[in-house]
C-alpha cells in the first residue's frame, strides 16, 4: 500500500511552512506536495514556544503562530492547506529513506514515492543523558523544541509561581526561557559551563549589558561550571541541583538548553554529511539531484565568505526553504543562494540583531550605560565582516545588513569606534552614489525635468528656495530612479 506525489518534505517545523507557501506561489498543483511530520499539528513558528506562549496573560496559542505568520505573510491553518490541495501527514514518522529509489517509508508501513524530496526535519534538544546525567524523565525537568516541550513547561511553570528555578545553558533557549519565568514571577538562577551568557556570539562587554540586566531582574548567575546531578523526592521530582563546583541550587523547575543535534540519521551513508549536516550547493541540492535539504540541516556554501557553514536559526530556515523551491520549480531562474548570516533575539524590552561573521577584532560602539542604542563591529583583514545592533530602527538594522554585506574597507579601527553606527550608514549612502553614477545623465535629467515640471509655485519665491527645491527634486528623482531599478533586480 503507498502513495506517489511530485514532492514530499520530511518534517513540519518553520522551514516546511515557509516551502509548502512558496510552493503553492510558484504554482503547484492539487495533489502534488506532501508534508510529513511527527509533531500532530501544522507547521508552526518554533520562535514563539520561547515568548509569548510562556506568557502569564493572555499566552499566545495555535492558530495565532502557525506559519507563516513570523514574516508577516499568510497563517497557514490546516484549512489553508486543504484548500490548496497539500497533503498532511501529521503525528507520522518516517522510519527509513531510500534516496537512490525515490522512496520512503513511514512509521505506519505506507510507502510513499516521490519526484523531488525536500529535508526540512530540524533538529532536536540534546538531552542531559547524553552527558552522563539521569533525570529528564522527571516531571519538573524540562526541554523546550516543540509544541508537547511547551505545553509541560507551561504547566510546569503554572505550579511553581513564586519557587525556585535553575536554566542550565545561557544560549537563546537559556535567556529566552529565564526572561519569560521572570514575568511568571519565578526565582531564577542560570548556570552557564562559559564565562558568560551567548557566548558563541557576544563578546564579553555584549554579555555584561545582558547580564547586569538580567541580575537587576532578580536573576542570579553561576559560571564556568555544569550539572553534575539531581536530587529527588519520594514522587521522583526533582529538588536540587548539584554542580560540579559544589554548589547545590533548590529547584523547584528546571529548564535545560545546552543545545541542539541536526536530525540526519535517516540520510548518513546515503548523502555526503559535512560539518554535521547534509551538504548542499548553491541551490540547496543535496549529492543526491532529487533530494533538497534546508534550515537547521544543510551545511550550505556562504558566498560572502567563500565556505561551508551550518546555521541554527529561524531565518535561515525560512530564506533556504524558499530558494530550495524556487530552485526545483524554476531552475532555470535560480542564481545562486547568497545568504548573508543572521541572528536575532529579544529578551524583555530588548531587541538585537547581528549579520555577518563574529571572527576577528572587535570594535564597540554606541549608548552601553543606558542601553538605548549601542552595539559592535567584526574586523577582519581590514574589512567589516560582522555588525551587531541592539535597539536600532527597521531602517536602522537594514542598514548595517546592507553594509556587511558590503564588506567595506576599514583602515582606522579608533575612526571606526567614533564613527559608530555612522560608518554603516556612510557605507550605504557611498553604494548609493556610486549605483546612481552608472545611470546614464540624460535619464536623471529627463527624469529631474519631469519631476520639476510638476511642482506648482501659487506664489513668487526667492531665487535660493527656487534653487534648492530644484536641487531636492533632483536628488530626489536620481535616488527614486536608482531605487527603482534596484527593486527591478530584486
Amino acid at each position: 500500500m503507498g502513495r506517489a506525489f511530485v514532492y514530499v518534505i520530511v518534517g513540519g517545523g518553520v522551514a516546511a511552512g515557509y516551502a509548502a507557501l512558496e510552493f503553492t506561489r510558484k504554482g503547484v498543483s492539487d495533489g502534488e506536495l506532501c508534508i510529513i511530520s511527527d509533531e500532530p499539528v501544522a507547521p508552526y513558528e518554533r520562535p514563539a514556544l520561547s515568548k509569548g506562549f510562556l506568557l502569564p496573560e493572555d499566552p499566545t496559542r495555535l492558530p495565532s503562530f502557525h506559519t507563516c505568520v513570523g514574516a508577516n505573510d499568510e497563517i497557514l491553518t490546516p484549512k489553508w492547506y486543504k484548500e490548496h490541495g497539500i497533503e498532511l501527514v501529521l503525528g507520522t514518522r518516517v522510519k527509513s529513506v531510500d534516496a537512490r529509489r525515490l522512496t520512503l517509508v513511514t512509521s505506519t508501513g505506507e510507502t510513499i514515492t516521490y519526484n523531488f524530496l525536500i529535508i526540512a526535519t530540524g533538529a532536536r534538544a540534546l538531552k542531559l543523558e547524553e552527558f552522563g546525567v539521569e533525570g529528564s524523565d522527571a516531571e519538573n525537568v524540562c526541554y523546550l523544541r516543540d509544541l508537547s516541550d511547551a505545553d509541560r513547561l507551561a504547566t510546569a511553570i503554572q505550579s511553581s509561581s513564586n519557587g525556585n528555578a535553575v536554566v542550565i545553558g545561557g544560549g537563546y533557549i537559556g535567556m529566552e526561557c529565564a526572561a519569560s519565568l521572570v514575568i511568571n514571577k519565578i526565582n531564577v538562577t542560570m548556570v552557564l559551563a562559559g564565562a558568560h551568557c551567548m557566548a558563541r556570539l557576544f563578546t564579553p562587554k555584549i554579555a555584561t549589558f545582558y547580564e547586569d540586566y538580567y541580575m537587576g531582574k532578580g536573576v542570579k548567575f553561576i559560571k564556568g561550571t555544569v550539572l553534575t546531578s539531581f536530587e529527588f523526592d519520594s514522587d521522583k521530582k526533582v529538588t536540587a541541583v548539584n554542580l560540579k563546583d559544589g554548589n547545590q541550587l533548590p529547584a523547584d523547575l528546571v529548564v535545560v538548553g545546552i543545545g541542539i543535534r541536526p536530525n540526519i540519521s535517516l540520510f548518513e551513508g546515503q548523502l555526503t554529511i559535512e560539518k554535521g549536516g547534509i551538504k548542499v550547493n548553491s541551490q540547496m541540492q543535496s549529492s543526491e539531484s532529487s533530494v533538497y535539504a534546508i534550515g537547521d540541516v544543510a551545511t550550505f556554501p556562504v558566498k560572502l565568505y567563500g565556505e561551508m557553514r551550518r546555521l541554527e536559526h529561524v531565518d535561515f530556515a525560512r530564506k533556504s526553504a524558499r530558494h530550495a523551491v524556487s530552485a526545483i520549480m524554476e531552475p532555470e531562474k535560480t542564481g545562486e543562494f547568497d545568504y548573508l548570516p543572521c541572528f536575532y533575539s529579544r529578551f524583555f524590552a530588548f531587541s538585537w540583531q547581528f549579520y555577518g561573521d563574529h571572527v576577528g577584532e572587535v570594535v564597540h560602539f554606541g549608548e552601553y550605560e543606558d542601553g538605548k542604542v549601542f552595539g559592535a563591529y567584526w574586523v577582519k583583514e581590514g574589512h567589516l565582516v560582522g555588525c551587531f545592533l541592539e535597539g536600532g530602527t527597521k531602517e536602522q538594522y537594514e542598514t548595517i545588513s546592507k553594509a556587511t554585506q558590503l564588506k567595506p574597507a576599514v583602515t582606522d579601527m579608533e575612526e571606526l569606534e567614533r564613527e559608530g553606527l555612522g560608518f554603516t550608514q556612510t557605507v550605504v549612502s557611498q553604494q548609493v552614489v556610486t549605483e546612481v553614477k552608472d545611470v546614464p545623465s540624460s535619464e536623471i535629467v529627463r527624469q529631474t525635468s519631469r519631476v520639476v515640471s510638476l511642482v506648482t509655485v501659487e506664489k513668487p519665491l526667492h531665487v535660493w528656495h527656487a534653487v534648492t527645491g530644484v536641487v531636492v527634486a533632483a536628488s530626489v528623482t536620481a535616488f527614486a530612479f536608482w531605487y527603482g531599478r534596484r527593486r527591478r533586480r530584486w
